[in-house]
């Protein structure tokens, strides 16, 4: 299974990118089930260079934009220096 894990993935202009197992997280994240993620690796991923603690403007509004690519709500806290990702659960 070790093989199988896949690490931040390098773009060319040198930023770090969310690796495609979270992609994959994402993708298939059951409802009312959260994916949590610290403030570092937001930034890491989203907005290298911008700070954390709190996590800039720039890397929240980055990982909203991408966790919508997989129709999954996105929100900071600040207190607890995560983000979290989930699946919208519609009322019933």
């Amino acid at each position: 299974m070790g093989s199988e894990i896949v690490d931040a993935v390098l773009r060319p202009e040198g930023r770090v990118v969310p690796p495609k197992s979270m992609d994959a997280v994402l993708k298939h994240l059951p409802l009312r089930i959260g994916a949590y993620v610290p403030d570092d690796l937001l930034e890491d991923w989203f907005a290298p260079g911008t700070g954390m603690k709190p996590a800039s403007d720039q890397a929240l509004s980055a990982a909203k934009a991408y966790g919508w690519r997989f129709e999954c709500e996105f929100k900071y806290y600040p207190e607890r220096m995560e983000g979290v990702f989930w699946k919208w659960v519609p009322a019933i």
